[in-house]
């Protein structure tokens, strides 16, 4: 070999060691700057995580959210009376029925059937009162429970007297 050869040969040798290290730097650098930005996230997967902790329910706290919440179950009671039981009859054998026949007729929950045994103590307390406990709800000495209005929020004080008064007039 000749000699312009061989120097041909190491100057070449030194622009590929250079072009090496400058490959090696790039690379070196790209890492760097892929470390420091932040990594992307899947929409999915941010829509999986968001319902996966979103909270069950609401939180009041303090004035605000003692008025909040007094707020929120005026609401529910305005949207309750807005939607009237029934069409609004008044005739007690619907509404007995639809609703109350569940429990008063098998005596589900210690609720007294239609006859003389389960009701003559009950009657004896007055009428007003018994149309109180259906309108308000009452918890029984013997462990009956009658929830208010039946456990229908949308029935009117005038439904619920006129079914009590229809379950009276039809006692066995």
């Amino acid at each position: 070999m000749r000699n312009h050869d061989l120097e041909f040969l190491k100057r070449f040798s030194m622009v590929i060691g250079f072009l090496c290290l400058v490959t090696l730097g790039l690379i070196l650098f790209a890492m760097h700057l892929h470390r420091t930005l932040p990594p992307e996230i899947s929409p999915t997967a941010v829509q999986r995580t968001s319902a996966r902790i979103h909270p069950a329910g609401a939180v009041y706290a303090g004035d605000t959210g003692a008025a909040a919440q007094a707020a929120a179950a005026a609401a529910a009671q305005a949207a309750a009376a807005s939607q009237v039981a029934y069409g609004g009859t008044t005739d007690g054998s619907v509404v007995y029925q639809n609703l109350c026949s569940a429990c008063h007729t098998n005596g589900v929950g210690n609720a007294p059937t239609l006859d003389h045994a389960h009701w003559d103590a009950r009657i004896a307390q007055g009428v007003d009162t018994l149309h109180r406990h259906a309108i308000e709800g009452f918890t029984g000495p013997d462990g009956g429970i009658m929830p208010p209005r039946g456990g229908n929020p949308a029935l009117t004080d005038e439904q619920v007297i006129a079914t009590v008064d229809w379950m009276l007039a039809n006692l066995k």
